[in-house]
């Protein structure tokens, strides 16, 4: 049976009973608090900008971008920081825009069940994050086996910089290309896996191509590589 939501005078009819709504007064926006009690209240995403200043017509060939309409003119999106990606000094990297803290070495031979170059499967890629704990990886900042996890897809893509490929990703300041060694290691121009199963598909999981952003999915016995992510402190 549908269940349909009423909204009517601050009030929300969910299954023939009414319940008390919050209005747009209730909404958190992030650029507006830090810390303290927000139970009962909402806020809305941030969907940060892509990083793709430059504009191309149906050829390929770039264009000026004023009037286009593209990406590339808009820019829109919450504005990168700068620095946008912080080296801690302890084998992580935390990424300003999202607060997720990535694990610096972007292709790990020591991560429990890869092979030589930090790939594996989609199981061993689940799995071996999730033991990973300081004194691997280049880790000396303390954390423990379960602190880790493969990211999703929305969270690996949140990497992704669209003005650049291979790879795909910017530099420290978030104001030119990722080279080696800048806050990120090993970053391989290929493709990676996410901890996310295709609905449509599910003996496949979703991928990011670092090479350009590419997001697809494949089955889960492919061999990609393995980038852990933990949440910040």
């Amino acid at each position: 049976m549908r269940q349909w939501t009423v909204v009517i005078l601050g009030l929300v009819l969910v299954g023939g009973s009414w319940v008390g709504a919050q209005d747009i007064s209730d909404i958190v926006f992030y650029d507006s608090f830090e810390s303290g009690d927000t139970s009962g209240w909402w806020a809305p995403a941030r969907v940060g900008k892509t990083g793709q200043t430059t504009c191309y017509d149906e050829t390929g060939t770039m264009i000026a971008c004023a009037g286009t309409g593209q990406n590339g003119e808009l820019q829109s999106g919450v504005a990168w920081p700068n620095p946008r990606f912080v080296d801690n000094s302890d084998g992580t990297v935390t990424d300003m825009l999202t607060g997720l803290v990535w694990l610096k070495d972007a292709s790990c031979a020591d991560l429990a069940g890869t092979d030589t170059e930090g790939a594996a499967d989609w199981t061993t890629a689940l799995t071996a994050p999730r033991v990973l704990s300081s004194g691997s990886c280049g880790l000396t900042d303390g954390s423990v086996a379960g602190d880790w996890r493969l990211p999703s897809v929305n969270e690996l893509q949140s990497l992704i910089n669209y003005e650049f490929s291979y790879p795909a990703l910017s530099n420290a300041a978030g104001t030119g290309q990722w080279t080696e060694g800048d806050v990120f290691a090993g970053v391989q121009s290929n493709i990676y896996w996410s901890s996310t199963s295709d609905a449509n598909s599910p003996p496949n999981a979703w991928f990011v191509g670092v090479f350009n952003g590419y997001v697809d999915s494949n089955g889960k016995a492919a061999t990609y590589y393995v980038w852990p992510v933990r949440s910040g402190q």
